[in-house]
């Protein structure tokens, strides 16, 4: 019986391992945690999420909710999985990051399809079909096999991640809920601070010691994962323009618009965790507790988890891929998340999707396929196959990606809902060309 090779047991790998066992194909699923940590995850369970619990917009007329819909129609086990784990964030989906992660452990490990392996793989099966899904944090040695087979110089950027607090610690006669522009339900803790409170909040922030090891200057930040100190160096009302920008934020006891705002998103299904929207960081761990308890309603915080630091590895995805996620050079072998250069929770699964549906193609000798780029999936794979070589940089989902409209449409709102009714069109179509997957519950 055919088997595939799937390395990495992140979001896209899951997805892939999925997609090709509902085809009715042997799965060998490779992870290496827990017998190899990484620095930022904390389990050993499949799919961790570790920068943020929030998938993003659940909104179709957004870029990240077209792509959600999308890999809704393509059968997402991801999306399954959040379903069941969610917890209330607005119109985001934003899940429950722990019984997220054994959610989807537990029914990738109950399907007779696939096999987990818990090893680190130090090359990749010569003449096996294989999908690398390692992610940004492949282990050194992994890099070292891809740099030798790809010919190409490693790519790479520096990517930080946020810290948490308990939500009983929470001064809550300082802090108010509610969602931005009042959309969904007020999810959100806020944290408001006067103009007083914001200066010298960010005279200590700019002024703090950063972690060793990391200087601030000529490291390529991916932009949506920049340090909060680093942002705050570039001037003193970026922040308020940027994560802490109280625009569409009304204090409820005075209908007040306060000088500048944290939002806190629940991370637990039980609402006992929260993050720090946006402020992602690299400060030493000292630092963190004495400036951030400088913020109304964090005095007293209780940090579950600190902000950290890592390195985020890519391959050079124009040069070595085709749209259908092949290796150009070997065929045999297919790529997958991150590590392709598309930036994202959910644009690193759905890359898993495609690479699974064509990874079986080739076992069947089928011509592989790829949806349209007039869909959010299908204009991400043209993206990172086709962008430029020499400076090639990761990707989220955006409309900005699609081709225009046969006719112009110069309101926003009213193009964006034209993109995504047409995107649907086609990835609807694209799915009828797929075989019926078999069902694993």
């Amino acid at each position: 019986m055919s088997v595939v090779n799937v390395i990495g047991g992140g979001l896209a790998g899951c997805e892939a391992a999925h997609r090709i066992a509902a085809e009715g194909i042997r799965v060998k699923l490779w992870e290496m945690r827990p017998q190899k940590p990484t620095v930022v995850h904390e389990t050993g369970n499949l799919s961790e999420l570790v920068c943020s619990n929030s998938l993003k917009s659940d909104i179709k007329g957004t870029a990240q909710g077209l792509l959600k819909v999308e890999m809704r129609i393509l059968g997402s086990l991801l999306l399954e999985c959040a379903e069941q784990t969610r917890v209330p964030a607005g119109s985001a989906l934003a899940v429950d990051r722990l019984k997220f992660s054994q959610l989807v452990t537990e029914r990738i490990e109950a399907n007779p399809l696939i096999e987990v392996i818990r090893e680190e793989v130090l090359n990749i099966p010569a003449g096996e079909v294989s999908i690398i899904a390692t992610g940004p944090l492949t282990s050194e040695k992994f890099w070292q096999h891809l740099q030798s087979i790809t010919g190409s110089d490693n790519l790479y950027f520096f990517d930080a991640v946020a810290p948490s607090v308990t939500a009983d610690s929470l001064n809550l006669e300082k802090v108010f809920k509610a969602s931005r522009y009042g959309k969904g339900t007020d999810d959100y803790y806020n944290c408001p601070l006067q103009k007083e409170e914001y200066d010298y909040f960010y005279e200590q922030l700019v002024a703090a010691d950063i972690k060793e090891g990391h200087a601030i200057d000529n490291i390529p930040f991916f932009s949506a994962c920049t340090p909060i100190e680093v942002t705050a160096r570039r001037g003193k009302d970026t922040l308020r323009f940027g994560p802490m920008r109280p625009v569409g934020l009304e204090n409820p006891e005075d209908n007040s618009r306060p000088y500048a705002v944290l939002q806190l998103r629940q991370e637990d299904k039980e609402g006992r965790i929260y993050g720090l929207v946006g402020f992602q960081t690299r400060l030493r761990w000292g630092e963190q507790d004495r400036i951030f308890r400088l913020i109304p309603g964090l005095e007293t915080a209780e940090f579950v988890r600190y902000g950290v630091m890592h390195r985020n590895s890519y391959i050079n995805s124009p040069r070595l891929l085709y749209n259908t996620l092949q290796l150009k050079d070997n065929p045999h072998i297919f790529f997958a998340g991150q590590i392709t250069g598309v930036e994202g929770y959910m644009e690193s699964a759905a890359t898993g999707i495609i690479s699974g549906i064509n990874a079986v193609r080739f076992l069947n000798g089928q011509s592989l396929v790829t949806p349209e780029p007039i869909t959010m999936l299908g204009a991400l794979l043209t993206f990172i196959s086709s962008a430029q070589e020499d400076n090639f940089q990761p990707i989220n989902a955006n409309f900005g990606l699609l081709p225009p409209l046969e006719k112009q449409e110069k309101n926003k709102k009213l193009r964006y809902e034209k993109y995504s009714e047409r995107a649907l069109n086609a990835m609807i179509e694209f799915s009828e060309l797929l075989p019926q997957m078999l069902k694993f519950k």
